[in-house]
């Protein structure tokens, strides 16, 4: 028979999970991002963010003419991308030293429902060799010298 006094500290371990858990399993719902479309980007890098929980690019995007994208006001058109953790994606060999500031690449996102520039990656990123953009209207896996990280295809 345990003594009350442990029955109460292995409840409050109990209660502490729960509470530590919870917010955790909330956090990694993709609810916000409409897995009903797929939207293909190419970008050029400028910023790598890795994190814990979810590893980031952000990046100006290619038009389809193959210049920068510009918005309304004529500034870059950016958008992010949330990956899996850091150390995730470095396994992958998606890293701030594979994806400096210029690096060239083409992804698959799931973008965010309320219209926001920024998406969930679906499967692999192709990779341009360096200084070397796609064709217009075409995406980074077409350039001779391309790297597919983080799955086998694009």
């Amino acid at each position: 028979m345990t003594k009350p006094h442990t029955r109460i500290w292995i409840l409050a371990g109990l209660l502490a999970f729960i509470y530590m858990v919870t917010p955790a399993l909330a956090h990694h719902s993709f609810a916000m991002y409409d897995q009903t479309k797929t939207t293909v980007l190419t970008g050029v890098a400028y910023q790598f963010v890795a994190q814990a929980n979810h590893a980031e690019i952000h990046f100006y995007v290619v038009g389809p003419d193959g210049k920068l994208a510009k918005d309304k006001t004529g500034k870059n058109v950016d958008w992010g991308v949330e990956m899996a953790g850091a150390a995730t994606v470095a396994q992958q060999g998606i890293t701030a030293d594979t994806f400096p500031v210029g690096t060239i690449f083409s992804v698959k996102m799931n973008p965010l429902r309320d219209g926001s520039n920024f998406g969930s990656r679906v499967g692999a990123i192709a990779k341009c060799p360096w200084k070397t953009p796609p064709a217009p209207g075409k995406t980074c896996d077409t350039v001779k010298g391309s790297e597919i990280l983080g799955g086998a295809t694009f």
